[in-house]
């Protein structure tokens, strides 16, 4: 199970239950979304901040669902919040019993992101976030959607079965 999910603006990490403190590690994404007046996408940072651990418990992009508001906020639509949400609960082992979906009847988000199940299904965990100027200092200049890098993925998977299967 996926324990952490962090990025410096360089580089995006995972790690993972029974690995320890190891991080498996790729280069940051761009995050695609809504930029503000003013601003270019060629002014935005790569992916940065440790808003992402709120997808490790079940929140922010598995919950888009429960937040139209955000959806359009990120750049997307209600239909691309159901759908994400409901991506989400292919790579993951089981629902929140205390975040719930009021549009999915109560149903609770998909929590526990499976490494097996990610890279078997090919789906990556979406992550809801904003969007930082490459300038230190500037700030927020919009706010989208990202992935992590599958290769993050592959790099802990490569680990657990060295670790595991033997």
């Amino acid at each position: 199970m996926v324990t952490t999910m962090a990025r410096n603006g360089t580089e995006f990490g995972i790690r993972i239950s029974g690995l320890g403190t190891r991080w498996f590690t790729a280069p940051a994404e761009m995050v695609k979304g809504l930029i503000f007046p003013g601003f270019t996408e060629e002014d935005a940072n790569p992916d940065i901040g440790d808003s992402a651990i709120t997808e490790t418990a079940g929140i922010g992009g598995f919950a888009m669902a429960a937040a139209p508001a955000i959806t359009q906020f990120v750049g997307g639509s209600v239909e691309d919040a159901f759908s994400c949400s409901n991506r989400m609960y292919e790579i993951t082992l089981d629902e929140h019993k205390f975040f719930n979906i009021p549009q999915f009847n109560f149903r609770g988000s998909a929590t526990g992101i499976d490494l097996r199940k990610v890279i078997e299904v090919g789906i990556l965990p979406q992550i809801n976030t904003g969007i930082a100027h490459k300038e230190p200092g500037v700030g927020q200049i919009g706010a989208g959607l990202v992935n992590p890098p599958k290769a993050c993925f592959n790099k802990a998977l490569s680990a657990f079965v060295q670790e595991y299967v033997k």
